[in-house]
């Protein structure tokens, strides 16, 4: 039987696509059934948004996908600001401690995805210190130690390494993907969900919808598939 990540037969793979910029790419996010739009505030990301457009774009999508702010090393002064806009998750996408993420839930009262770099089984360490204290895992591929900012700026990793995670933990998997091979990762790493920025754009912080409609049915399609088996 198919094993995913903290999630039942009932419950569908979720798909995330992040560093959404205008109306037309939430619509073309949510209509291709997207369940997360992200929404990126961090000054060097090609998707930046000041908090006031993060706000219309949280309620542009309100009552049709969960909505996620994506941050780096936040202040407490500025996890208040992003609860006031009503979203629905917090994305710590730097180097925060668990410490560090355990409050920024309590200060925000959101939900908090902790995104954690992987490139190499040691950094697998660090998800039981996660785990405990943030909602949700994202791993994502560990950036060059030259990058400028991190994430993991369009690059695969080994997705064999996580073959060793405890499956009860709720992880998404982001880095490097895109409609040609997330159906392989699905197939393989069997998360809770997926993450997908620069696999749907034409060029960085430009969004594709006809990619994003082909990255969603891709990862549908396999899911069915993977169900399917381990109903066999």
């Amino acid at each position: 039987m198919a094993v995913f990540a903290n999630r039942g037969p009932a419950m569908r793979l979720v798909v995330k696509i992040c560093g959404l910029k205008s109306e037309a790419m939430l619509d073309a996010a949510i209509d291709a059934g997207a369940d997360m739009v992200g929404l990126v505030h961090f000054a060097r990301s090609p998707r930046n948004l000041e908090l006031a457009r993060i706000g219309g774009l949280v309620a542009h999508a309100a009552g049709r996908a969960e909505t996620c702010v994506l941050m780096v090393d936040p202040e407490p002064e500025l996890l208040v600001a992003v609860a006031a806009l009503g979203a629905d998750w917090l994305q710590l996408h730097g180097s925060e401690s668990a410490g560090a993420t355990e409050a920024a839930r309590a200060i925000s009262g959101l939900k908090v995805m902790k995104a954690l770099p992987v490139g190499g089984p040691a950094d697998l360490e660090a998800i039981g210190h996660y785990a405990t204290v943030a909602d949700r895992l994202l791993l994502d591929a560990r950036p060059p130690e030259d990058a400028g900012r991190p994430g993991g700026l369009g690059r695969v990793f080994d997705w064999s390494l996580l073959n060793a995670i405890d499956r009860a933990v709720p992880f998404m998997l982001a880095g490097g993907l895109t409609p040609d091979n997330v159906g392989d990762a699905i197939r393989q790493v069997r998360p809770f969900g997926v993450d997908v920025s620069s696999g749907v754009e034409s060029a960085p912080g430009e969004k594709d919808a006809g990619k994003i409609r082909a990255f969603v049915a891709a990862a549908r399609a396999a899911e069915g598939a993977e169900y399917e088996a381990s109903e066999a």
